[in-house]
């Protein structure tokens, strides 16, 4: 399996994304392409003392911006590091791509360059949350649609219940739209009419469900559109730092809470090992007839790690057939309703 990484994208390129390169080749069994200034590549290679073994560079020219038109990707900077690993995999020489730049033109990138899921409406990203009991929960859509429809809603309920099926093994994933509250009469027009078009969908719909109630558990699947969804994956950011910030600050008070610490690393280890980002690595761009995959922008080695090991599960578990087959029924399904 090849897998086709932005050399250049994110904080922290090309240093972490070439030993996470290395990391994986060594534990997953992948080749990995990185794209970018390959005088460059080659010289931090040698500095970094990385193994070459196993990885390629393909020579590409420049990088992506966050000022730049995130559609600059397609055309005039289609030989960015971005836009060249986007066209390596739409060329059939890689089987997934991943990314750690611009959202915004990994989304277009994705969208134009390796096109969609024929019948998808709109690609929508997913990160994967930590919830009670060593779980992860699927957000859908984390940012890349700020407004949406219902049906496209629908979809996203369809594809990231694929998603956790195929990648996670959750044979019948509960899937959830977010609200303000479990009433009938809660939320908008939009949460309503998607809320008639779930409970006849082909997924394990439980209702609305509030977000107080998606960490604890309540679902595998969080449908909601991106403007929503990215606030809400930023507010539990800022309160997964609050807590770790407030736990240093507990059993690093004094003498006493430091023995404290000693006596329960083990399980806090286990707990900040859940809640960080970096063992997860990237959130799929669903919907792209290819596998796309945006990194973490300050990504190290063991976050890009991450990121390589979900893109070859992806690959390995046929997410995208699974996605695929889902949609056109789903098309067939309104055909017939319609008439």
């Amino acid at each position: 399996m090849k897998i086709v990484i932005d050399g250049f994208g994110g904080d922290n390129a090309p240093d972490e994304i070439l030993k996470g390169a290395a990391l994986a080749v060594r534990d997953l069994g992948i080749e990995v392409i990185v794209t970018g200034d390959v005088a460059v590549l080659e010289e931090r290679m040698k500095a970094l003392g990385v193994s070459k073994e196993g990885i390629t560079f393909e020579s590409a020219e420049g990088v992506i911006t966050t000022e730049d038109s995130p559609k600059s990707v397609v055309k005039e900077k289609s030989n960015t590091s971005m836009g060249r690993a986007f066209y390596l995999l739409a060329e059939g020489k890689a089987d997934a791509a991943i990314s750690a730049g611009s959202t915004a033109a990994i989304v277009v990138g994705g969208t134009l360059i390796e096109k969609r899921i024929k019948g998808v409406k709109r690609t929508a990203l997913v990160p994967l949350m930590p919830s009670s009991g060593g779980k992860r929960y699927a957000v859908i859509d984390g940012g890349a649609n700020l407004d949406c429809r219902p049906e496209m809603l629908l979809q996203f309920a369809i594809l990231g219940s694929c998603f956790m099926k195929t990648a996670y093994g959750i044979q019948n994933p509960r899937v959830g739209l977010l609200n303000i509250g479990s009433e009938d009469e809660k939320g908008r027009e939009l949460e309503h009419e998607t809320r008639k078009l779930l409970e006849k969908a082909p997924v394990n719909f439980v209702g609305y469900v509030e977000a107080r109630d998606v960490p604890l558990g309540a679902v595998d699947v969080l449908v909601t559109d991106g403007f929503t969804g990215n606030v809400y994956l930023k507010a539990c950011e800022g309160m997964g730092a609050l807590m770790k910030d407030a736990l240093k600050s507990i059993f690093y008070a004094n003498l006493k809470t430091k023995i404290g610490a000693l006596c329960v690393k083990s399980k806090l280890g286990d707990f900040l090992k859940q809640v960080d980002y970096r063992e997860i690595g990237g959130s799929p761009l669903l919907g792209t007839a290819k596998p796309v995959f945006k990194a973490h922008g300050s990504s190290d080695a063991v976050a890009f790690f991450g990121a390589f090991r979900q893109a070859k599960a992806f690959v390995e578990n046929n997410a995208l057939v699974e996605m695929t087959n889902a949609i056109a029924n789903l098309s067939i399904g309104e055909e017939i309703e319609n008439g």
